[in-house]
């Protein structure tokens, strides 16, 4: 799936000739902590962020009237000014594994997505990204998470799908985790369905074994040294 499908499309953006304070007060109104700069053919110049508008005001250690006078001149700088120019974007033709991968790496919060002249089209956070993984795995819907250890060995995959269907069960998702034991890896199904005790018995008389998900994810946290 492209960010396309995903990302912010009614954006809130500034030039970058407007001053902090009507920067300030445009973030305030719209509740937004990114704040896109464009020029007038829509090209993204840079972008402002919460924690710019922060770093631009007076030290609070000054007095009452000597941070007002300072936080006036401040406020009538022009965006462009403290603005982060020629910001990391990802391109209309990511998908969401591409763009979860960029934010991991990058430890950033919010991507703008541009297309190939450069005009931006959409802003993916972090938040829209964890809605659209929610939609694609199907876990905003009642179901069970199942954990399952298989082999490493073909044909494993397609013994769960076999059992899961032969139930009429639909699946909401399927994830695979590399497990730390030797040859072994951590199946995951979301499968669509509260009543899941006939798929428990038919993989176990298979030979597959079976954890509780949590359990499993505790079993991979480092382990602390006595």
């Amino acid at each position: 799936m492209f960010v396309t499908e995903s990302m912010k499309t009614d954006l809130v953006t500034i030039g970058p000739k407007a001053t902090l304070d009507q920067a300030r007060l445009l973030m305030q109104e719209k509740n937004i902590r990114h704040l896109p700069v464009i020029d007038e053919h829509e090209k993204l110049l840079g972008i402002i962020s919460d924690r710019d508008m922060r770093s631009a005001q007076p030290s609070s250690l000054l007095g009452a009237e000597e941070y007002e006078t300072i936080f006036a001149q401040v406020m009538g700088r022009r965006v462009e000014e403290i603005m982060t120019r020629d910001p990391l974007t990802i391109s209309v033709f990511y998908t969401l594994q591409d763009t979860l991968l960029v934010m991991q790496q990058r430890k950033v919060g919010a991507l703008p997505v541009v297309d190939e002249e450069g005009r931006l089209k959409g802003i993916m956070s972090t938040r829209d990204l964890l809605r659209a993984f929610v939609n694609i795995m199907g876990i905003g819907e009642p179901g069970t998470l199942l954990c399952i250890l298989v082999k490493e060995q073909a044909g494993q995959m397609k013994k769960i799908i076999d059992i899961i269907t032969e139930e009429n069960v639909s699946l909401g998702s399927v994830l695979v985790a590399r497990y730390w034991d030797q040859d072994k890896r951590a199946v995951f199904p979301y499968l669509m369905t509260t009543n899941v005790v006939t798929i428990k018995e038919k993989l176990l008389d298979q030979g597959f074994e079976l954890l509780d998900p949590m359990t499993w994810y505790i079993d991979q946290l480092p382990q602390k040294r006595s």
